[in-house]
């Protein structure tokens, strides 16, 4: 089939590659337009506008998907395969492919409906997640599901590690659609309508570390918001960020916040039980291990708020 791939970040790029690797012709890319990241504030490409340049495809980046229906209307494709693509597709848009817009979205819906699944499904302590191959329509994620996968969550799984594996494992699941869809062997089940849960992008402020809450509960935030938006808490007027941790019942009894500074091992105390802190990053510092950070504090009182 003739496509047209709509997708932003790094994490659609599996999807891409495996579509180059299929039979299907991919016409052109639709991406977010050119944004300020890294150090200096540069603008940049997005991933996917950097994959599709470096393959010498054309490539899309409207402010709206309504500012370039003529183009997608020219290149006559039959299906628009979405891997986080970050933008509305409004009702004009998604008449155009023969086949419509397909998306793959990272968690088994109706669960986790939105932005962030993932990050969501770790929040959660859900055990068991997966990725499903639905048609776009208006409604958030409401589509019918022509496919998926499962994945379990396992207990040391950020929403980083989480997302590559779907990301890869959706990537094949997405081909395997395009290819059923080709052949016309498939056909969309609607959704349940039990079971529906809403997964918004998590913010800043969602990413603080509250220690007065049970040690369970810390450890899911921070795998949740790792690596992005990142852990945090401050520590006297200045915020700290935090990789992973570990939870530790026979580790010392300390008030939520206190820190127990070891030569190698760094708790802080929860509600509950303490942690064991892994990478830290103090204000204006590189990311580091809490132990190298805790060298040079040595003696002094630490709580974190």
């Amino acid at each position: 089939m003739r496509l047209i791939f709509a997708g932003t970040p790094e994490v659609a790029i599996p999807s891409l590659d495996a579509i180059a690797a299929s039979h299907h012709e991919l016409a052109a890319v639709l991406t977010q337009p050119d944004a300020r990241s890294g150090r200096g504030r540069k603008t940049r490409p997005s991933p996917v506008a950097q994959w599709a340049e470096d393959h010498r495809i054309e490539v899309l980046k409207p402010e709206r998907v309504s500012d370039c229906l003529a183009r997608i209307r020219e290149l006559d494709v039959d299906c628009a395969p979405v891997v986080a693509y970050g933008n509305l597709v409004g009702q004009s848009a998604l008449a155009l492919p023969r086949l419509g817009w397909i998306n793959l979205h990272f968690s088994l819906l109706p669960a986790w409906r939105g932005a962030a699944p993932v990050q969501h499904a770790v929040l959660a302590g859900d055990d068991m997640t997966g990725a499903c191959v639905f048609q776009l329509e208006r409604g958030l994620d409401t589509g019918p599901v022509f496919g998926q996968l499962t994945e379990p969550i396992a207990e040391a799984d950020t929403s980083g590690s989480l997302l590559e594996r779907l990301a890869t494992a959706g990537a094949r699941l997405l081909v395997d659609v395009l290819d059923g869809m080709e052949a016309g062997v498939l056909q969309a089940k609607p959704q349940s309508d039990q079971g529906v849960s809403h997964a918004p992008k998590l913010t800043t402020e969602d990413a603080r570390i509250r220690w007065d809450q049970p040690a369970f509960a810390v450890d899911r935030r921070i795998r949740a918001v790792t690596p992005a938006p990142g852990a945090w808490t401050t520590l006297g007027d200045d915020r700290f960020g935090l990789g992973p941790i570990i939870v530790d019942p026979d580790g010392p009894k300390l008030a939520p916040g206190e820190a127990s500074l070891g030569k190698k091992i760094i708790h802080v105390g929860t509600a509950t039980d303490p942690v064991r802190l892994g990478e830290v990053k103090p204000a204006g510092k590189k990311l580091m291990p809490a132990a190298a950070w805790a060298n040079g504090i040595r003696g002094s009182e630490v709580r974190f708020i």
